[in-house]
């Protein structure tokens, strides 16, 4: 069972002291430290790149309970810390080609849970859906999910456990008996005990590992930043997932899926995710496009997050609050953003942390530039709001940046992290665009999935007039390729302390892939918002125009469409 540690807060002359005593080597750097010079650390050749899926025969992965009775049991927070929502799985998942799906309403969605193992005091019902993934090509296969139940638990108390069974009692189909603990409410000097990052997670021996490892370093919370199955992988037979699937179906009349691979996963994380909360966001891999050109279906259904409640109308973004900690889960749309950055009250949430799945920066081949509308669209809000750090994936490595704007180091800009590493079949990326000349992309590669093309030559710097560097990028802090995971302990308003963990760093006691304490400095970059000018890189893109807010000039967009 997992606990949450009491929330604390150390003054911050304590810390600044402390960072001068440790000033010799050895000590954990501080954003204060940088900008550091660009550092990699190569792929060890003695790991392998990758490994296959786990099958769907381990029992890891196997249905334990019967047809009526809840599995795949996961909690997602809600918007405040006195609701939390509980979600699971009932009913028996269908593939072939003819399917028929199951009928929502033959089994209740009930959750019974009080403050006491065993005292339920409080019973909430809640909603029941199921999806289907159809393919209207010859020899192709089709399904029809379990049925999905999402049912939401409202007033909590902050910083309590409760325990909780799931199901429908008039069928006697409740789950074992499960708990997990609120986060303290938004609060200057109280913070979620420690927060997983993990992307491109997947379901091989490799992401195994990334949970194993996590689950030994105790979190409260677990942000993935997309691409989490990758069903997509596989044909609807199923047989064997690929590396890479144009290349090994290069006549597939559609991206197929093997839907069966999301309720393998769902079973895996259910000791986890019964126990604290997870929040996604969407990746390239939840797409997943069918008939019709429907896509993002499962994603969609089997995960609840916060939309309505933090004022979005979509399940691809949203926030929520965990402490003093206000998280902006991000698609692509500038008017909501806005609207979410403008009601943050820093006295009571000082940090805001950003997530989403494609990088903004990144000095890897892979992927590189790819998102680069979506920067040009929305960076100078994030900027001007001062968001102190974002998480992404996409880019199966690991890579910290220094503190960056418009690729300009910036000491008020954000920490840009990507943790796309966390163990997927695709393998490992080891080749960085200024390696050679042969590894930078072409301004043709890269193209997004969705969302429009972007590339650009660097307007100054030692890059000026090329795409790419010839050196690893001043923004590049620190890249790394190995799997693994990353654990964010936010230890009063203006510290933090940022660890990732390799996943060969399981096998050897108090070994980090990479440690820092990310530092705000409001009395520097919050009383006197700069200007943003036309200075950004996007200027020559002709969707760009120019809208006052606030006295400043940013960038304002419309946003992309999926």
């Amino acid at each position: 069972m997992m606990t949450m540690a009491a929330s604390f807060d150390l003054p911050i002359i304590f810390l600044i002291l402390f960072s001068s005593l440790l000033h010799s080597a050895g000590r954990i750097p501080t954003t204060l430290d940088g900008p550091f010079s660009p550092e990699t650390r190569r792929f060890d050749p003695s790991l392998r790149r990758g490994s296959d899926d786990v099958p769907m025969e381990d029992p890891r992965l196997a249905k334990k309970v019967g047809s009526n009775f809840p599995e795949q049991i996961a909690l997602a927070a809600s918007f405040s810390p006195d609701s939390m929502w509980i979600s699971w799985v009932t009913g028996d998942a269908m593939i072939g080609k003819n399917v028929r799906p199951l009928d929502p309403s033959s089994v209740g969605s009930e959750v019974w849970y009080g403050e006491e193992s065993g005292k339920y005091t409080f019973v909430r019902n809640g909603t029941a859906m199921v999806y289907s993934q159809l393919y209207p090509f010859e020899g192709l296969l089709n399904y029809t999910s379990g049925i999905i139940h999402h049912v939401r638990l409202d007033g909590l108390k902050p910083e309590t456990r409760y325990y909780y069974k799931c199901g429908d009692s008039s069928l006697k189909a409740m789950s074992n008996e499960h708990s997990f603990r609120t986060f303290p409410l938004p609060d200057v000097e109280k913070f979620p005990h420690k927060i997983v990052l993990v992307g491109d997670l997947g379901l091989t021996s490799n992401s195994t590992t990334t949970i194993a490892h996590l689950v030994k370093n105790d979190p409260s919370l677990i942000l993935m930043v997309g691409d989490l199955t990758y069903a997509n992988q596989y044909l609807t037979t199923g047989d064997k997932g690929v590396s890479c699937y144009s290349c090994s179906f290069p006549d597939a009349p559609i991206r197929e899926t093997y839907q069966p691979r999301w309720d393998g996963w769902g079973r895996f994380m259910e000791p986890l995710t019964s126990t604290l909360p997870m929040m996604v966001i969407e990746g390239n891999h939840e797409i997943e496009t069918q008939i019709g050109g429907m896509n993002f279906s499962s994603y969609q259904t089997r995960f609840v997050v916060p939309a309505r409640e933090s004022n979005s109308n979509s399940s691809f973004y949203y926030s929520f609050n965990a402490g003093g900690i206000h998280f902006i889960m991000l698609g692509a749309q500038y008017a909501w953003l806005q609207e979410d950055l403008l009601k943050v009250d820093r006295r009571e949430t000082p940090w805001v942390v950003a997530a989403w799945h494609p990088p903004w920066y990144n000095s890897y081949s892979s992927h590189y530039q790819e998102f680069e509308c979506m920067r040009q669209q929305m960076e100078g809000l994030l900027y001007y709001y001062r968001v102190d750090i974002v998480f992404s994936g996409h880019v199966h490595a690991y890579e910290r940046m220094n503190r960056v704007y418009n690729y300009t180091l910036d000491s008020c800009g954000p920490v840009y992290i990507n943790v796309g590493d966390g163990g997927n079949i695709e393998e490992i990326d080891v080749d960085h665009a200024d390696d050679s000349e042969k590894k930078c992309p072409s301004p043709g590669d890269n193209i997004p999935e969705f969302g429009g093309v972007c590339h650009i030559n660097f307007s100054s710097g030692p890059a000026k007039g090329k795409f790419c560097w010839d050196r690893q990028p001043e923004w590049s802090a620190f890249r790394e390729s190995s799997f693994g995971h990353g654990i964010l302990q936010v230890i009063n308003s203006t510290y933090a302390l940022w660890t990732w963990h390799r996943n060969q760093d399981a096998y050897k006691e108090n070994s980090k892939g990479d440690q820092i304490y990310v530092v705000r400095q409001p009395e520097l970059c919050l009383p006197n918002l700069v200007k943003i000018s036309s200075k950004n890189e996007s200027s020559s893109s002709s969707s760009v125009f120019k809208a006052s807010f606030a006295g400043l000039m940013v960038p304002f967009m419309l946003p992309p469409i999926f």
